[in-house]
C-alpha cells in the first residue's frame, strides 16, 4: 500500500506529518484519523456540498469538497472544519459561536442536519467576504443564491438558511451598501 505524508493547520492546530494510505479522502481523514465528525459525507461525488470545509487564504477564504479530493491535496494549508468556528469566552468560559452559527440557531434554519456543516462553512466564507467587498443591498439575495446555491439541503430548508443569512448580513450595515 502506498502511503503519503500529510501536514497542515486545522482549526488552528497543527496536524502532522502523518502517513496515510495514498488514496485517503479528506472526510475519511477527519472521521477516522481525527474524529471529526461534524463534516458530512453526502453524495460522494461533490455534487450536495454537505462535505465542504474552509481553507483560509491571504485574500480570502474559499470552500473545498473533502469527499472527493484526497488528503494530500491539502497538504500546507490552513483549514477550518465547522468544529473550528465556535470559541470558549475566556471569562465567563462559555461557547461563543460565529454570528453564522447563531443565524442559524435562531432561525431554526436546519431540519435533519445533514447538510448544515456545508452551509454553515459556505456562509461563514460568504459572510466573511463581505467584510473586504460589501454587497449592494438590492443584490443581496443573488449574491446569496450565487454563494449557496450549490448545496443541496434534502429536506428543502433552503428558505431559512437564506432567511437567516439575509437578516444577519442586514443587522450589520457594514456588509451591505
Amino acid at each position: 500500500m502506498n502511503t503519503i505524508t500529510v501536514e497542515f493547520i486545522l482549526n488552528g492546530k497543527q496536524v502532522g506529518p502523518l502517513q496515510v494510505p495514498q488514496n485517503t479522502m479528506m472526510i475519511q481523514f477527519l472521521h477516522e484519523y481525527l474524529n471529526l465528525t461534524g463534516t458530512k459525507f453526502g453524495c460522494g461525488a461533490g455534487i450536495c456540498h454537505a462535505c465542504v470545509i474552509i481553507e483560509q487564504t491571504k485574500i480570502e477564504p474559499i470552500t473545498h469538497r473533502t469527499c472527493i479530493n484526497g488528503v494530500g491535496a491539502f497538504n500546507g494549508m490552513n483549514l477550518v472544519t465547522v468544529e473550528g468556528h465556535a470559541s470558549i469566552d475566556v471569562k465567563t468560559e462559555e461557547v461563543v459561536l460565529h454570528p453564522v452559527q447563531q443565524a442559524f440557531i435562531e432561525n431554526f434554519s436546519f431540519q435533519c442536519g445533514w447538510c448544515t456543516s456545508g452551509f454553515v462553512n459556505e456562509a461563514v466564507c460568504f459572510y466573511e467576504s463581505l467584510k473586504q467587498k460589501p454587497v449592494a443591498k438590492s443584490e443581496l439575495r443573488a449574491a446569496l443564491e450565487a454563494n449557496l446555491g450549490e448545496h443541496v439541503c434534502r429536506c428543502t430548508g433552503y428558505v431559512k438558511y437564506y432567511e437567516a443569512m439575509e437578516n444577519l448580513i442586514l443587522s450589520q450595515p457594514e456588509l451591505v451598501q
